[in-house]
């Protein structure tokens, strides 16, 4: 019987160790993966622009993988859907943090979303890229603006207006939100600063999803009668633009008469419209499909591939992914780790290639360095680039025709550590804004 009993023990004590081998390998395989959140909407009003966003992470995470992955583990994508819903971007950026464990953040694409997930970000310490034009005045240590801010965006766009078009009268055109409002409060100051008298800018915003532009493109046609080249600067987002555009032409208001000059309306964008309308007017961006660079026939082929459809356009705020992506990266590998105060000291002064055939770097302030193009619309959807800068444009954080924020300089190396830094007063005022 002790012998039998004694079996039985042994029976027993290898059955534990197998189940608790088990137990481990399993949570070993949990561990083995680097998980990436991924928080774009793939519902709702945004879905249209931001399910290409979801794609893109989910190819450059798939490519990653295929080269061995990170730090000799394989990354997951774990995908939300925030809905298009402000608020929900929290929720949903909080339960990717602390439910699934990711150990960074791709997403948001309006400012109030981005917003809306600030506070989670900088509660939790956890790392979020941000791809898409914002309109600055904002600088966190969890947060890393792949986008354009305004100098590399809309500042440039209104010298190319002035300088090459001749423009002398202004409308600044706009989605009432924060982006475009506080756009055009940088636009309309630094205009004045250059001498446009305050009758020669005029302003007017419309709600998301406008679609009455009828006496709106009248006002613009009238004020771009006063013998004075007009230009038309607009922020209008989504599905606004359509119509925008359409009454445009149906009261004659061609490209050649009053340009418009658009930082919101790319190739994904003109893919769903009839391009008639929008022939000649303009864009500005930091990467074009139609650039001429072999990583950038590298990019489009994989992406093409990827979704298995030839005719799938690439756009800027993708590329704002593939190079924030790939600088994360970078910077894990040199950290060792993916623990994010070690990835945020790692990752500045980091260098990957863009779309463009270039480098871009990773600031202190945490934004990019990008060059900065205006594009022509052409009947295809594609951009004939028209104009480009002579080289790359760092993103300032804080501009420099904004009395609040003149002063201000973001900087996130020790020992200064610090968003909003007031080099007048020599005081941080908080780690954002």
């Amino acid at each position: 019987m002790r012998t039998v009993k004694l079996k039985s023990t042994m029976a027993l004590s290898l059955l534990a160790s197998a189940v608790i081998g088990a137990t481990a390998s399993s949570s070993a395989l949990a561990e083995d993966t680097i998980k990436v959140g991924v928080l774009h909407s793939l519902s709702g009003t945004m879905a249209i622009s931001e399910t290409t966003l979801k794609d893109t992470m989910l190819m450059l995470i798939d490519e990653q993988n295929k080269k061995g992955g990170v730090l000799g583990q394989q990354l997951e994508a774990v995908v939300v859907d925030p809905a298009s819903d402000w608020p929900l971007f929290a929720e949903k950026a909080r339960e990717l943090i602390e439910k699934e464990g990711v150990a960074v953040t791709f997403g948001a694409w309006t400012s109030v979303s981005r917003k809306s997930v600030l506070p989670v970000l900088e509660e939790l310490n956890s790392p979020m890229f941000y791809p898409v034009q914002y309109e600055g005045e904002e600088s966190s240590k969890n947060v890393y603006y792949t986008g354009a801010a305004p100098n590399q965006q809309a500042i440039p766009a209104v010298d190319y207006l002035m300088n090459d078009i001749g423009a002398e009268r202004w409308v600044l055109a706009g989605t009432d939100y924060v982006y475009p409002r506080t756009t055009n409060k940088i636009l309309e100051a630094y205009l004045m600063d250059k001498g446009v008298a305050a009758e020669d800018i005029l302003i007017n915003y419309t709600p998301f999803g406008h679609s009455d532009w009828q006496s709106i493109v009248s006002e613009i046609k009238t004020f771009g009668s006063a013998g004075k080249k007009t230009a038309v600067v607009s922020t209008v987002n989504g599905d606004a633009n359509v119509p925008f555009y359409k009454e445009l032409a149906n009261q004659g208001v061609s490209a050649e008469d009053i340009p418009v000059i658009a930082f919101s309306v790319g190739e994904e964008e003109l893919s769903g419209f009839d391009t008639s309308p929008l022939v000649g007017h303009l864009a500005a961006w930091n990467y074009f499909m139609s650039v001429e660079a072999d990583e950038n026939d590298e990019f489009i082929d994989a992406w093409q591939e990827f979704l298995g459809d030839e005719e799938r356009v690439t756009n800027d705020p993708m590329e704002a992914h593939y190079i924030g992506f790939n600088m994360w990266v970078k910077a894990v590998e040199k950290a060792g780790t993916t623990d994010a105060d070690a990835v945020q000291e790692a990752i500045i002064g980091v260098s990957v290639p863009n779309l463009s055939g270039g480098y871009s770097t990773m600031m202190p302030n945490h934004h990019i360095t990008k060059p900065v193009l205006i594009g022509e619309i052409q009947e295809d959807g594609q951009f004939d680039i028209v104009w480009e800068t002579s080289g790359l444009v760092a993103g300032d954080a804080w501009s420099d025709f904004l009395p609040d924020s003149k002063d201000l300089i973001s900087d996130w190396r020790a020992p200064l550590s610090c968003g909003n830094y007031n080099v007048v007063t020599a005081t941080c005022s908080g780690q954002n804004f």
